[in-house]
Parts: C-alpha cells; structure tokens; sequence
C-alpha cells in the first residue's frame, strides 16, 4: 500500500502543540496518532439555550465526538449593525459547553450558509446592497469582515491556540466556482482571529476550490426534498448505496446553481482525505416533496461511506431543530424570497437521529452500533484502503449484484457489505462467501455459505487482533473493545447470520466458553454461540495472556452504550435510551431493567455476565389533552405553483383563515418538574400550524409520522393560553410528493382532513448513581 502524501496542504497545528492535528492526503492525525472524528450537525441558535448541556449530553452519548454548527448571518445582524449574541444566539457560551463535555466543534460561518435559512442566512439588507454577494467584491467583503470581527470576538480564546474546542472551520457553503474568494474569507476570518488547525468547504458539485487550502467536504443523502414532485427516488440517492471510490454529489445544492455543475474526473481529490459534513441524518420536508426516511436507509448509507473510504463522517443533522421567527420576518427558505422550495416557517426536525424537541429515533440507535466500534477501530480504519471486488456492480441500476467491499492496510482489514437501498428493494442473495487476499494467504468468510438477506447491511472483521491472538475471520460486527480487566472484544450478531469465529491456531492456545471449538488446517474454529448476555468466551494466546470475546444478538446490540461510569469503561444496555453523565446513568423512559457489564459491585441480579439496575415502576397515570373542535375547514386550497420554480408553493398565513381550527387545553399536572412532555398528533392533511396566544410556535407539512410538539419550552404559555390548533385539507391529486406508504388510500369528497389523537407523552428521566441501589 503506498504512503500517503504529506507536508503539501497549508493546514493543521504548529508542531509545538500538545494535541496537535495534522492532515495527510489519506487521514487526519491527533497528537501523532490517526484521528478519526465523528461529527453531528446541531444549530445552536434555533435551540433553547437552557437545554443546549441536556441535548449535547445525547449528542456525545451516540457517538459523536465533534459538533458542527452553522453561525447564520440573519439571526446575528437582521438590521444593520446591530448585533445579538444573547440567549439562544450565545455562541460563545454554546462552544463553551461542548468543551466541557469534551466535545470538539466545526463553526461553518458563511456569510452564506443555505440550511433551509432565508436568504441563505443572509439578512436582507445585504441583498439591498448594491454589490456582488459571495465573490471578491470589495463593496460585499466590507460587509462581510464587521461580521468576522464579531465571530471572532465570541471566539475570543476557544480556538486551538488557547487549547480550546474549535478544530476546524468552515467558510461559505456551495460556492462552485470563487476559489479565490474562499481564500479571501479565510484571510479575514484568521484577521479576525478566528482560526483552526483545520479549514474546510463543501466540495460537491465539481466545486472548484483553492489547491491546499482547504478539505474539500463531501455528502450524501437518502432522498431529497429540493428535487422536483416527481413519483419516484430521486437518481443520485442511489449511488450513496453502492460502494466506489467516488465522493462528489452533484445533486446536493443542484436547486440553487445557475451554471451547470463542471464535469470533471475526481484525480484531483486524492491529494485530500476523504471526508463528510453532510451524510443525511435524515430529510427535511419542502412543501412540494415529504419523503420518509427510515432509519436503515440513513445508516446504511452511513455504513457504506465507511466502506467507500471515509476517515470523517460528518451527519447533516444529527439534531433536529427550531427556525427562529425574526423581527422583521420569518426566517426559512421560501419561494417568497426567490428560492424554489417553500419550507416549514418553523420545522426544522429533518427527521434527524436527535429530534426538533430531542426525541430519541430509531437511527439514533442504528448510528450509534457503528460509532461504538469506530471508537476503538476507527484511528486503523483511516490508515485503510478501499479494495473492490472483481465483478461489483457497474452502475446504479444494478440491483441483482451483491454489493460489498473491503478496506485494509494489507495484513488486516474490514469486510463491508450491504444489501440495502430505500424505495426498491434489493434481493437476498444465497449461497454466499466472500473471499479475501490478505498479507498472503485467501481468507474465505464464512467457512460455509451463507444467506444475506433482504436489507441486512454489516461489517466483519478480517485478520483482527484479540488480544495477542489473531482473529481471521467472523461473522458478527464489531462493537469496540471495553477496557476491563481483561480487553472485552464486543460483537453484534448480523442479519440473522450464524456466528463463527475463526482464529489462526498458531496463536492460540485455548477457548473457553458455550461454543463448539474445533482445530482444522491451522484454523481454530468457534461456532455453535448463542449470542446475547451470556455469550462470553475468553480466548488464550500462546504468550499466557487473555482477551474475552462477548457476542450480542442484533436487537440487544441496538440498544447498547458505552462509557465511564462508577469506576470503570461499561456497556450498557437498556431498552430505553440512556446518557452517561458525571458518574451517573441517566434514562430516558419507563421500562424493563437496565443491564450493565461489567456487573458492579452491588448488582444482586444478573442476567449472564451482566447486572441488572432496576428501574422504578412505570408511572400509571398520564395526563389527557383535552380537544375541542371550534370550527371545521372552508373549502379546499386549489394548488398554487411558484412560476420561476415550477413547483408547488405553501399556504400562505391568509390561507389559514380557512383551516380548521382545534382548541388544545393542557392540564396543569402533565408538567412535573423539567422533564419534556410532547404533545403528539396523529392526523392526515396538508399543512398544520400550532398557536399559543396567538404566536406560531410549531408547524408541519404532513408526511405521514405523527406530528410531535414539544411543551417543555411553552411551559407557562401553554398552561395560560392553552394551543390552538389550524389545519388545511390535502386535495387529492395535489402536485406534491408523499412517500407511497404514507399516502391516503382514500380522499373522501376530494379531500381528507382527520385529527385522528391527540396524547401527552411525558419523556421521564431516571437518574441512577452508584449508591442508589
């Protein structure tokens, strides 16, 4: 395998620095050693400030160690000179606190961010400006440096100068063709004095950018609510499926351009790692396409961008959020300010792993099995190169070949494999082994043929040290490794795959354990396991030391997390999510036992090699909403299509004089101290906008999943005013995308409108420390 490239890139920290990051043109390196970053995008100023430590706190417990944020122009200077950094617009105070979780952050300051902002972020005076924004213009750049000045002032000793949190920085979003205005921005930024070891632009759409002076950042999504209303998978989501060397999208961003995207090879990347900031963590709803995005079409993506190559896996958004209603107008992108998708006034939940309000998803869950192994294997993996197959799919229609990959150094590595994609589904495939060169010698995994099945996507180690022996080969996914007495290799059972570990018999001496161990041909071969909390086998190497191996099954693995706490590096698994905080476990939710390994010490249950930590009885008693219908809809909105679009435009606020109008009064009992009640609606129709005293506080395009008001911020107000609910009717036949299995079957009378529940669903917190049971 070839060197990297080094010393040609004008990035990373003086040599002097005790934690210094470099960059190579394979991986980034921390304090001498590779570094591979997980990063989740989480807008500050469109969350309540006081809940920024709680929701942080989960950001970190999935699994990411580095939190990007945009600085959008237009909630800082909407007039002129006038400038807020209060409240929920502190970012001063927002990279404060991830530094003291521990978490590094990526600022991505503009002056043009895009993020479904208004304007792109820009305040509207700038447009009034007579100059040429986002270029050298010195007229725009005038603008532009009071606001450098001001980021970096609130950054004033948080960068990596002073040891603080801020690694990299972002300049402009989607530029394609102004390399040297990047370089222009970065001057004024570092004037400024705000700086990092790393500086970075987006790189999709052949962007062209300035050699070596940044890393071009890539991305990919599952669906995409800019494409146009058409009844199928938009094409360039399907390539995010299939393993390859390629990085660029050119779809992402394609709504806004007004040049065609350069057709150019990718050679040229070579010269910078391969990493992300933009993996969809879901899809926002524009109002004239909604796509469902199922948790396993975002970490199967995920998954096979790991497999791809990436050494930086950046989620866009790893939290969902709030878009601020300004002074002189609301702040989201519309059809009113020249852009071609109207989306949510306030909305900005984008079906993410963390929730507008904080909600725990599925993905979260299906993100986090992978980030527990790239906690201990990720540094490898980004020494690792990718290695296709001979017969993989040769473009994205194929749907009959499995799909599949490696990455190694040359002695050790990472099997890839993924059978899924969204929308069309993919076949199971029977029979199967994969067959692997490796430091000289053909591994074959499995020792027998296998099925893959519908939808399974998973990696598998190949040639992976467990403790001083050798593990060949197996058919379970790594979960990371647990520093306990002994290291404690963790694996997931996948895809309903028997599980067989296969070791190099000269390097050990002796399994123990509920398994069938058998020595062939210089194999030492473990099957027959029964994965799940008692599946621990200990594996002796022929020097006299000891490793465990402990192997979930796949649903017990989804529910796993892992850090410090009483003492010493444990997993946990809990039915219900949970966050590590100052030595205590945190649970979210009512359920069965938490189980714990290793067993503390005043566990008196178990259940195989973990400790049961019971949880109190769940509360019987939830609060009932009380709904009241106060007037029924006025006739059907007929579809209004934006002309320079071509596409389908939002109700307007007038519009909503016809919506049918539902007074929602909540009992004073549903809040019970901090804790967040979510107000959940299930209903059918069009657009639905939620009121206290009058003020728009939530909204939503439907698409299908129920609509979720957090209560916790509107506390007072919503025990005062009560909420009011107004929502339109969907006419059947109107020029919008709904996912298929979201879609009425039926619109009575040409239309449908139903509120079908409203409930209160009070998110309980648990807090257990050592001591307490």
């Amino acid at each position: 395998m070839p060197f990297p490239v080094e010393g040609h890139l004008r990035l990373g920290d003086l040599p002097h620095h005790r934690d210094a990051i470099t960059v190579n043109s394979r991986y980034l390196s921390r304090a001498g050693k590779p570094w591979f970053p997980i990063m989740g995008e989480f807008h500050y100023a469109r969350y309540p400030a006081a809940e920024w430590r709680e929701e942080l706190l989960k950001v970190r417990a999935g699994g990411v160690t580095v939190v990007a944020t945009y600085v959008f122009w237009n909630l800082h200077e909407e007039n002129r000179g006038s400038f807020d950094w209060s409240g929920d617009r502190d970012l001063r105070r927002f990279v404060t606190t991830c530094a003291e979780l521990g978490l590094d952050v990526v600022i991505r300051i503009g002056p043009w961010g895009h993020g479904e902002s208004r304007n792109g972020g820009f305040p509207d005076w700038v447009l009034d400006v007579d100059c040429t924004p986002r270029t050298d213009d010195l007229r725009y750049i005038e603008l532009v440096r009071p606001l450098f000045k001001q980021i970096g002032a609130q950054l004033a000793g948080l960068t990596r100068r002073h040891e603080g949190p801020i690694v990299a920085v972002q300049v402009e979003n989607e530029l394609y063709d102004q390399p040297e205005h990047l370089v222009t921005l970065k001057g004024i930024a570092k004037a400024a004095g705000i700086d990092a070891a790393l500086w970075t632009a987006t790189g999709w759409g052949h962007a062209q950018l300035p050699p070596d002076e940044v890393i071009p950042l890539f991305g990919g999504y599952p669906e995409a609510a800019w494409d146009t209303a058409h009844d199928g998978w938009p094409q360039q989501s399907r390539a995010h499926y299939f393993f390859g060397p390629g990085r660029d999208d050119d779809s992402i961003g394609a709504d806004l351009r007004t040049t065609a995207a350069a057709t150019s090879a990718e050679g040229h990347l070579a010269r910078y790692p391969f990493a992300t900031c933009e993996l969809g963590g879901g899809m926002y709803t524009s109002y004239h396409r909604r796509p469902v995005v199922a948790a396993r079409d975002i970490a199967a993506l995920a998954l096979v961008k790991l497999g791809s190559g990436s050494v930086w896996q950046g989620y866009y958004m790893y939290h969902g959020a709030s878009q601020k209603i300004g002074a002189l107008s609301t702040l989201q992108e519309s059809h009113a300010t020249g852009y071609p998708n109207d989306c949510p006034v306030i909305n900005y939940d984008f079906q993410a792993p963390l929730g507008e309000y904080g909600q725990f998803r599925d993905s979260y869950h299906h993100l986090r099995l992978q980030h527990l192994w790239l906690a201990s294997d990720g540094p490898e993996l980004a020494t690792m190169t990718l290695a296709m197959p001979a017969g993989a799919p040769e473009d994205t229609t194929d749907r009959r070949t499995l799909r599949w990959c490696v990455r190694s150094d040359g002695r050790s590595g990472f099997l890839f494999v993924n059978n899924h994609q969204p929308v069309e589904t993919l076949p199971a495939h029977h029979d199967v082994q994969f067959a692997v060169a490796l430091d000289g010698r053909e591994l074959v995994v499995p020792s027998e043929p296998v099925t893959v099945p519908s939808g399974a996507y998973f990696v598998w180690p190949l040639a992976r040290p467990i403790g001083g022996s050798l593990l060949l080969t197996a058919t379970a996914q790594p979960m990371g490794v647990l520093d306990a007495d002994e290291p404690v290799h963790v694996f997931s059972q996948t895809a309903d795959i028997p599980v067989e570990l296969v070791f190099d018999a000269a390097t050990v001496t002796e399994v123990e354990g509920s398994a069938a161990v058998e020595r062939t041909a210089g194999l030492l071969v473990a099957t027959d396991l029964t994965p799940g909390c008692g599946c621990l086998l200990r594996v002796r190497d022929t020097s006299g030391g000891c490793a465990a191996v402990l192997v979930l099954d796949a649903a017990s693995a989804l529910t796993a997390a892992r850090g410090r706490l009483w003492g010493a590096d444990r997993l946990v698994l809990s039915g219900q999510p949970t966050v590590i905080e100052d030595d205590r476990l945190v649970v979210y939710g009512q359920g069965p036992d938490v189980r714990i390994f290793p067993v503390p010490n005043s566990a008196t249950r178990t259940d195989g090699v973990f400790g049961l930590v019971p949880l109190p009885a769940p509360v019987a008693h939830v609060p009932e909403v009380k709904v009241e219908a106060v007037r029924p809809a006025g006739p059907v909105r007929p579809p209004v299509v934006d002309f320079a679009s071509g596409r389908a435009s939002a109700p307007t606020a007038a519009d909503f004089d016809q919506a049918a109008v539902y007074r929602v009064t909540i009992p004073e009992d549903a809040f019970t101290g901090e804790e967040e009640v979510l107000l959940r609606l299930d209903w059918v129709g069009d657009v639905g906008r939620a009121y206290i005293g009058g003020q728009l506080v939530a909204d939503q395009f439907w698409y299908g999943p129920v609509w979720e008001i957090g209560l916790r911020r509107f506390h007072q107000e919503v025990l005062q005013h009560g909420l009011e609910l107004r929502l339109l009717p969907l006419r059947e036949g109107a020029p919008v995308f709904i996912s298929p299995q979201a879609r009425p079957a039926t619109y009575p009378d040409g239309s449908i409108l139903e509120l079908r529940s409203a409930t209160l669903i009070p998110i309980r917190r648990t807090m257990i420390t050592a001591d307490e049971w």
